[in-house]
C-alpha cells in the first residue's frame, strides 16, 4: 500500500485529464489522509468544470461570428492615468483553442495575467500591439490616441480579421466590420485575451519606467493618480512621461 505522501505526490504531478481516474482508483482507500486528498482534488475538478461552463459562455460571439472567419478581439488599457502611454490590443485566437482562466484583465491577479501573456502569445493565431505617447495624448487627446493605438494594433496582424469584436467602441476609419460589446472583456474571450495583452505590456512598460523615473511610484501606481503618485507629483513637478493635459489640477 502506498504511503498518504507518495499518494498527495502522484496527484501533485498529475495532469488536470488525470484527476478523476486518480480520485476513482483512491475512492475505497479509507484511510482519512487519502480522503483529504480526494475530496480537495474533487473539489479541483468541479471548479474546473464551472471554469469550462464560464468559458463556453465567454465563447458566445466568438460561436455566433465564426462562420465568416478570423475574429479579432480588441481592447485597450491606460486612458485614465496621469502617465505613461494608452496601449492596446488586437488578439486571433484560434478556433479551436482551450484556454481557460480569460476574463477582465482588472479582475485578475497580476501574476494569473503573466500566466495567461505567455499561453495567449504562444497559442494565438496573430497578435498586434500599438500605443500613443503622453505627448500624443496631449495633442490630439485621449480619445483620438486611443483610436490612434488601436490602428496600429490591427496594422501589426499578420493575418487579417474578418470581423473586429471591440470593448464598447466602434473605431473610426477602419473598413473591417466590428461589433462593439459593452463590457466586452467579461464577455468575449478574444477581447479579454487583448484586455490581458494590452494590461501586461503597459506595466511591465511602466515598471521600467520606474527604475529611470523613480520617485513617483510607477512600479506600482502603473501611472494612475494614487494618494503617493500625486503628492510625489507636488513635490518634483511633472515627469517626462506624464500627461501635461491631466494634471492641470496637481502641478
Amino acid at each position: 500500500m502506498k504511503k498518504i505522501g507518495e499518494i498527495k505526490e502522484e496527484f501533485a504531478a498529475a495532469s488536470e485529464g488525470q484527476w478523476a481516474d486518480l480520485c476513482a482508483g483512491y475512492a475505497e482507500d479509507q484511510r482519512s489522509g487519502v480522503q483529504k486528498i480526494v475530496s480537495q482534488y474533487q473539489k479541483k475538478l468541479e471548479n474546473l468544470e464551472k471554469e469550462k461552463l464560464r468559458m463556453e459562455q465567454m465563447m458566445q460571439y466568438e460561436h455566433e461570428y465564426e462562420h465568416l472567419g478570423y475574429l479579432c478581439g480588441i481592447d485597450e488599457v491606460g486612458r485614465g492615468p496621469l502617465a505613461g502611454p494608452v496601449v492596446a490590443c488586437a488578439v486571433i485566437l484560434p478556433k479551436d483553442y482551450d484556454i481557460l482562466y480569460l476574463n477582465d484583465s482588472k479582475k485578475l491577479t497580476a501574476h494569473k495575467r503573466e500566466e495567461l501573456y505567455d499561453v495567449i502569445m504562444e497559442k494565438a493565431v496573430a497578435v498586434g500591439i500599438g500605443m500613443a505617447s503622453p505627448q500624443r495624448i496631449d495633442e490630439i487627446n485621449i480619445l483620438q490616441a486611443t483610436y490612434e493605438a488601436m490602428w496600429e494594433a490591427i496594422s501589426k496582424l499578420k493575418v487579417t480579421p474578418q470581423l473586429l469584436l471591440n470593448d464598447a467602441v466602434t473605431i473610426p476609419q477602419v473598413t473591417i466590420p466590428q461589433v462593439p460589446i459593452i463590457k466586452g472583456d467579461a464577455k468575449s474571450a478574444s477581447i479579454a485575451a487583448a484586455s490581458i495583452v494590452a494590461k501586461v505590456t503597459r506595466d511591465r512598460m511602466m515598471v521600467e519606467y520606474d527604475k529611470t523615473l523613480p520617485g513617483y511610484g510607477f512600479a506600482s501606481n502603473k501611472g494612475y493618480g494614487s494618494s503617493e503618485h500625486i503628492e510625489a507629483l507636488k513635490k518634483y513637478g511633472p515627469s517626462p512621461i506624464h500627461r501635461a493635459s491631466f494634471i492641470t489640477h496637481f502641478v
